[in-house]
């Protein structure tokens, strides 16, 4: 394995590449459009050891942070499971390699090692490199797309300071101790690059990265200050301004396009990068990943803050306000929706606040969006995730059941909403932790398994299998639809437990999906659908529910000009004429129906 990226067998990966010896050779093509395909994001310590349990009993400890044993092998093992529960991308958690001596980044986000796979996650460590490409390699031949969880604002614990692995916000950089490779901070080690033979375990590689200025060195963020300034506890900040530091980090990506052959990165931090990195970035991976053949590799960025639609405006596509000739990474995980989504799906928050969210959406992108369908493109959806320290699914201790049908409501907007939807690993097997990171990163071969049969597994093929079957889905322009008890009166539902409806229009195909949030009461209610579309005495068949044996729409009514008050989810008043639906829907069922 090369240590710089200059030497001759690392540019041998990169130039193959480019230039593959064979047709065989030749990098593993783009999808043509990512909208066509979900992502299932498992994390590699926690899916699966096809040799051994987890380490740690329970599996779900939800105070234990330490390795269960995940390997290369045991997600290989499982891509038909995998791709028989309907995803057509894997996220994996990042897979590059960290210190050896830190037992503590089971998550892999301490990555000191820019250019190699981690050690502990191969069955044999010596050969990592290889099985990591074996395992990508399985995956393209499952159909399925790999997706690196990659990290370019920090590094591990590579070095402590003079008062320990941490310290306050200083405001200029301070003298560090870096490590060997048992962790121990050498009062020897005060420059990188003058470390006598550093250690593959030690410090941080390609050898082009050891330099102290690369590295903030002045501990965690100030209180009170800028929260993207300073580590991120252990985890040693870069200086991403730094336009060598910038080259140097795409030029080691860029290898891993090319000695891994993935399709797509997820990037761990975005807004927490400077010197406009992010678009720098993006334009960087793009452009190599075209010339090797992926004419469509994927990135999306993790934006977490209060004001994440903001800043996911500054990052995602091409920003028409911005004289810029950069475009910037694809995608962001759209949080601003989870914030949303998941307190109406529980019965917490309103319909009404999910559809401000979207109007938010559209005022403050308007320079990104060019069409009602195009946001679909710019986000990745979820439920949960590895992050969120509670997972969607809440399992009474009384009743363990009771409020499933939270969970499958739930996916089926997820399904159904603009955007790739992202489903965590154990969703479809019912895991149900929460409270803190460990408690929502199972060891899922120590607890439930893989089981086909789960009702969760079905319902969630069901789902996608509607998605496949209905471009509108993935492409369609997206409205809010008011809803009536009465037939008269239509509006957004403005109060928790309410109901959900909205309508995904593709030319003549008219999807529309209507949920009942509440947790006790049925109910039977108009909605709005497309005249365009539809006329009196059409139907609307059921393309999925929630429940057995659920009850069909009545037919299409219209509703003449002045025979109704409509509160449109703009804030405007309209009179008719309309057309409507009537729907049944049970407590917490959800329906995704089609114009016949």
């Amino acid at each position: 394995m090369p240590i710089s990226l200059f030497s001759p067998d690392f540019q041998a990966v990169l130039d193959g590449a480019v230039m593959p010896s064979t047709p065989a050779a030749a990098a593993f093509p783009s999808p043509a459009d990512w909208r066509d395909q979900w992502i299932y994001f498992l994390m590699l310590d926690r899916f699966n050891n096809t040799a051994s349990p987890p380490l740690h009993q329970p599996f779900d400890d939800p105070n234990f942070s330490g390795f269960q044993g995940g390997k290369f092998s045991g997600v290989q093992s499982q891509l038909g499971y995998i791709r028989g529960l309907g995803a057509g991308a894997i996220w994996l958690s990042p897979v590059l390699k960290n210190l050896q001596f830190d037992p503590g980044t089971y998550h892999g986000y301490g990555i000191h090692d820019f250019i190699s796979a981690e050690p502990r996650f191969a069955d044999n460590p010596a050969n990592a490199d290889d099985e990591l490409r074996a395992l990508v390699d399985a995956a393209h031949g499952q159909g399925l797309y790999v997706i690196f969880d990659i990290v370019l604002n920090h590094t591990g614990n590579v070095f402590g300071y003079q008062s320990g692995d941490q310290t306050g916000f200083h405001s200029d950089p301070q003298q560090v101790l870096w490590r060997d490779a048992t962790g121990v901070a050498r009062a020897d080690f005060t420059n990188v690059a003058t470390i006598p033979s550093p250690s593959r375990d030690s410090v941080v590689w390609p050898s082009e990265l050891q330099k102290n200025t690369f590295f903030r060195r002045q501990g965690n963020p100030q209180q009170g200050g800028d929260d993207t300034i300073g580590d991120f506890s252990v985890l040693k900040q870069m200086v991403t301004v730094d336009p060598s530091l910038q080259s140097f980090l795409i030029r080691a990506y860029q290898y891993v396009i090319a000695r891994y052959d993935v399709d797509g990165f997820r990037i761990d931090t975005l807004r927490y990068l400077q010197g406009d990195l992010p678009r720098i970035f993006g334009n960087s991976v793009r452009e190599f990943a075209l010339s090797i053949g992926k004419k469509n590799f994927f990135t999306f960025g993790e934006v977490l803050d209060a004001t994440a639609e903001q800043d996911i405006a500054r990052f995602i596509g091409r920003n028409t306000s911005d004289a810029s000739e950069l475009v910037g990474v694809d995608a962001a995980l759209d949080y601003p929706l989870f914030n949303n989504l998941k307190p109406v799906v529980k019965g917490f928050s309103a319909p009404s606040a999910l559809v401000a969210m979207f109007h938010q959406r559209k005022t403050i992108e308007q320079d990104i969006l060019s069409s009602h369908g195009d946001a679909t493109r710019y986000f990745v959806t979820f439920l949960d995730n590895h992050d969120m320290k509670e997972r969607i699914r809440f399992e009474d201790p009384q009743s363990p059941a009771k409020y499933d049908d939270q969970v499958t409501l739930g996916l089926a907007c997820l399904f159904s909403l603009p955007g790739i939807p992202c489903v965590y690993y154990g969703t479809e097997q019912g895991l149900h932790g929460h409270g803190s990171d460990p408690a929502v990163r199972e060891a899922l071969w120590g607890g439930p398994g893989f089981n086909p049969a789960s009702k969760f597994f079905v319902e969630i093929q069901k789902m996608a299998g509607v998605r496949v079957a209905q471009p509108a889905l993935r492409y369609g322009r997206f409205y809010f639809r008011p809803v009536s008890g009465d037939g008269q009166h239509f509006g957004v539902s403005p109060f928790p437990q309410g109901v959900v409806a909205f309508s995904r229009i593709l030319n003549d195909q008219e999807v529309v999906v209507v949920a009942n949030t509440s947790t006790s009461t049925k109910v039977d209610l108009d909605v709005i659908v497309e005249m365009t579309l539809s006329s009196a005495g059409d139907g609307f068949n059921i393309l999925y529910s929630n429940q057995t044996s659920p009850v069909a729409p009545d037919a299409v009514r219209n509703s003449a000009d002045g025979s109704v008050t409509v509160n449109e989810v703009d804030g405007s008043i309209g009179s008719g004429p309309v057309n409507v639906v009537r729907v049944h829907l049970r407590p917490l069922e959800v329906q995704i129906l089609r114009n016949k």
